[in-house]
């Protein structure tokens, strides 16, 4: 495999909410919360992943940061654990100010929390979740980074990631079932629709950003004959920064309002659009802090919803997409749902040159962007490419034997790639699965 050169970090980035908030704290306000989070809101889990690790390092190749910097021990994932959580545990929380800011850019960007690292431990230990501990210690002492923290005030506020109003909510859908009716007449976003069999929510960028992708799911939706439904209230996003922060409570209440919104609408399911962190936060951490064993509502990502209308033949693909395409597999929904076989299904019904990446599936690498970090702003933009130089080397290969698109079916994989694929030049066209599938299937006339 070719490789691509890293960029060296020249300076060292001084982060207003991390340095503010330190600047406000003692060592002693930091034993007290630490201690606080280690009695009340941990236990057998942490007590055991902690005696259990014997420090053996397996868990170092598995780790995209530590691949990208030379096999540098400090970016291994129990390198990390142990300047970090282990730190704060053997000097029982009273740890100083200064180190804690430097615990706090390890938690937050230099780890995506993708769970690689976890397959390939002996004993199975999740690090991703350690590192959510420290986390979680890092937002309750108030050193978030400043973006992050900017991100999670907008869910407290708005109960959506990008500070839509309600107004500017419901004029984007009309806006874009307008466009849509240029195309099919007939086309109806139905908002605030009772009993129908689908709610369909999108993450906050898409109305600010990418309003196209709900005007091509709506063009879903009615050739496949789908009694669907958008929410005219708060409760439509389904994306979670606060689950990245360490903000556990705005992260229930967020959660709280989508499945209330999908509740008061009486519908039989949520489908999902294609993002990751989103699909997590609804599927498997929003719920359980809310102290549900399983969503209320049944929960469909966008990869199982598509392949679902293939199998179904509820939509017919026209002509495939001719260009060589290669798929990345994102954290959240192959380690974490399990869907890498239904996206190929998907990708090789509507693509005729379909070149795996190596190595795929559960196996992947991650995109560098997940887990919150690049919600940590431009000023970690070079930390995140740098740090992924392996993902990097991986589709230079791909694209090697043919690939000229990379399908990424989630939003912040789709930017994190935007980044490398610039960084590294490396000349891909990315695309949602979604933007081709509305490409090439069969539409009226």
């Amino acid at each position: 495999m070719a490789e691509v050169a890293t960029k060296k970090k020249t300076t060292q980035i001084l982060d207003e909410g991390i340095e503010r908030g330190a600047a406000r704290l003692t060592t002693d306000q930091i034993a007290t919360v630490v201690n606080r989070v280690l009695k009340t809101e941990t236990g057998a889990r942490l007590k055991t992943y902690v005696e259990t690790c014997i420090h053996c390092g397996l868990c170092s190749e598995a780790c995209h940061y530590y691949l990208s910097h030379d096999k540098d021990p400090r970016y291994s994932p129990v390198g990390k654990v142990k300047a970090t959580l282990w730190e704060i545990l053997k000097r029982k929380g009273r740890i100083d100010p200064e180190s804690m800011k430097q615990i706090a850019l390890i938690a937050y960007t230099e780890c995506n929390l993708c769970k690689r690292c976890a397959m390939y431990c002996p004993f199975g230990i999740d690090i991703a979740y350690l590192i959510l501990v420290v986390r979680r210690i890092c937002h309750l002492l108030g050193i978030t980074p400043q973006y992050l923290q900017d991100t999670a005030h907008s869910h407290a506020a708005t109960m959506n990631q990008m500070w839509i109003k309600d107004d500017e909510w419901i004029d984007t859908l009309q806006w874009q079932e307008e466009e849509a009716q240029a195309e099919i007449p007939a086309l109806r976003i139905p908002l605030e629709k009772e009993g129908a069999d689908i709610m369909y929510s999108v993450i906050g960028p898409e109305p600010k950003f990418q309003a196209q992708l709900i005007y091509q799911t709506a063009v879903l939706m009615n050739v496949a004959g789908l009694n669907w439904t958008m929410p005219a209230t708060p409760g439509w996003d389904n994306s979670d920064m606060a689950m990245y922060s360490g903000d556990n409570e705005i992260m229930g209440r967020i959660k709280r309002a989508h499945f209330e919104a999908a509740t008061r609408l009486r519908v039989k399911k949520i489908v999902m659009g294609e993002c990751g962190h989103a699909f997590r936060s609804v599927y498997d951490m929003g719920n359980r802090w809310l102290g549900w064993k399983m969503p209320p509502i049944p929960i469909v990502h966008a990869i199982e919803f598509y392949y679902n209308l293939l199998k179904e033949k509820r939509i017919t693909v026209a002509k495939k997409y001719d260009e060589g395409v290669t798929l990345h597999d994102p954290c959240n929904v192959v380690r974490g749902g399990g869907l890498h076989e239904k996206s190929r299904y998907v990708v090789k019904a509507i693509s005729s040159n379909f070149i795996e990446m190596h190595p795929n599936r559960e196996h992947n690498y991650c995109c560098c962007a997940g887990g919150g970090v690049i919600n940590c702003g431009p000023p970690y933009k070079n930390v995140r490419v740098d740090g992924n130089r392996i993902k990097a080397e991986q589709l230079f290969a791909a694209k090697s034997r043919g690939a000229t698109t990379l399908i990424a079916p989630c939003h912040n994989c789709h930017s994190g790639l935007e980044d490398i694929n610039h960084h590294y030049g490396l000349g891909f066209k990315i695309k949602f699965i979604g933007d081709i599938l509305y490409e090439v299937m069969e539409k009226p006339e």
